[in-house]
């Protein structure tokens, strides 16, 4: 199927110059002049792109951008802006916009932004498949999957870091009735706790310093579909009492408001670490966890389904196939017995990282172990006659690596996480080579 682009500007030259250039990568789309056609285009049919200009008749294209986000955040937006009005596209890209195009508009430019955003696009679209294996493990847990999906109980989903709890959750999306509504997947390790209420639940104008306008919260986003909370584990506990009334009476209120307003929400949860332990612990809410774990779905690690590594290990190269357009590499035998024995620590996402990179220094269309280079693993044989600062650096990486998995490479989250600056977290990076 043709891939879809919307295109969103008042001047019909510009228009008929981006329909045209398009049509010659073989690329379809529709115009809109003003926001109001674009928005019931957008309720018409399902766009892969969105190029808009920053100023339109009926409205702001920052705005438009934040309206995006909340109701297709599936669909990467690019915006068009005069060479004046730079500040409102970096602004623009503040609120989730791919990538921006100035007046007079490049075609080259144009043509590179339109393809990065529609690989992107693939490239995460493929990804959600990647959670199936042949192992019986895996099978059996893509039929849970098919069967909770059609339920509204709210769903806990376990595993270690990198063993795919996004994906399980949207396919659990994918599959349930709510699949034509949003999806909206939420880092709670990624968020400032002095910011986390106002991304749930949106504010009011002036309810704080910098609340310039009111904005709708992430719960508004997903109303009518489903909201992701990963790596719940790290709300902060004054949030937990809030998320808990949330979810029980399907109401929520913005900051700085005295009105509530109902939201219909379905919720999934992940954390690779042990809730039931954090509760004991007194980290984490009982009556919360007993809200949200009413369905829980344990993912093993990859170490545990070894028939699956090559499975996924041809995937993942088919879809780099699929995003860079370029000839299939393929696997040596040695690097097959190689990923097969290796334990990885940091499951399917460090195949993945293990295969880019191959792919990157592969020199023809055969990966051989020269191409294949191996993290350490987590648990590490230590000789008796190792440095005492070789040890210590091995522990040290380790941790990191693991703050900033959890934080999706985020460094301010993960240096928040390490209990270090972000200024010694960058050193450390500098150090131990992780950068």
């Amino acid at each position: 199927m043709p891939q879809l682009v919307l295109i969103i500007d008042d001047e019909p030259d510009i228009r008929e110059l981006l329909g045209i250039t398009l049509k010659r990568m073989n690329i379809d789309s529709y115009c809109a002049e003003d926001l109001a056609v674009a928005r019931t285009l957008l309720s018409q049919h399902k766009f892969d792109l969105c190029l808009t200009d920053m100023k339109l008749p009926d409205g702001d294209g920052v705005e438009f951008v934040d309206e995006m986000q909340m109701n297709f955040p599936q669909i990467p937006i690019a915006v068009i802006t005069a060479h004046g009005s730079m500040d409102s596209a970096i602004q623009a890209l503040k609120y989730g916009a791919f990538d921006f195009l100035t007046k007079p508009i490049d075609l080259n430019t144009l043509r590179t932004v339109v393809q990065s955003a529609l690989k992107a696009r693939l490239k995460k679209d493929t990804k959600k498949q990647m959670i199936i294996g042949v192992s019986k493990v895996m099978q059996d847990l893509q039929k849970k999957i098919e069967k909770v999906a059609h339920s509204q109980a709210p769903i806990y989903i376990s595993g270690e870091s990198g063993t795919g709890k996004e994906l399980v959750a949207n396919m659990i999306h994918d599959y349930g009735p709510r699949a034509d509504k949003p999806f909206i997947p939420i880092n709670c390790g990624a968020i400032p706790s002095d910011l986390m209420e106002s991304e749930l639940f949106g504010h009011k104008k002036g309810s704080f310093t910098g609340a310039l306008t009111d904005k709708g919260g992430l719960f508004q986003a997903a109303d009518g579909g489903t909201l992701f909370l990963d790596e719940i584990a790290e709300l902060p506990q004054h949030m937990q009492v809030k998320l808990l009334r949330a979810i029980q009476e399907k109401v929520i209120r913005p900051v700085g408001s005295q009105n509530e307003i109902k939201v219909d929400v379905r919720i999934l949860s992940a954390t690779n670490y042990d809730l039931s332990e954090r509760v004991k612990q007194k980290m984490f809410r009982q009556d919360l966890f007993y809200r949200i774990n009413v369905i829980e779905l344990k993912i093993p690690p990859l170490r545990e389904r070894t028939n699956d590594i090559l499975l996924l290990a041809d995937h993942i190269l088919d879809a780099m196939v699929q995003v860079s357009g370029n000839k299939k590499q393929e696997l040596s035998d040695d690097v097959k017995k190689l990923l097969e024995s290796y334990q990885f620590p940091g499951n399917v996402r460090e195949l993945e990282n293990i295969l880019e990179r191959a792919v990157t220094l592969c020199s023809n269309n055969i990966i051989s172990l020269e191409d294949i280079q191996l993290s350490e693993p987590v648990k590490k044989v230590v000789s008796n006659n190792a440095a005492l600062d070789s040890v210590l650096d091995d522990i040290e990486k380790q941790k990191i690596i693991e703050a900033l998995e959890k934080t999706r490479w985020n460094k301010t989250a993960a240096a928040k996480l390490l209990g270090i600056s972000f200024r010694a977290l960058r050193y450390r990076l500098e150090k131990l080579g992780l950068n």
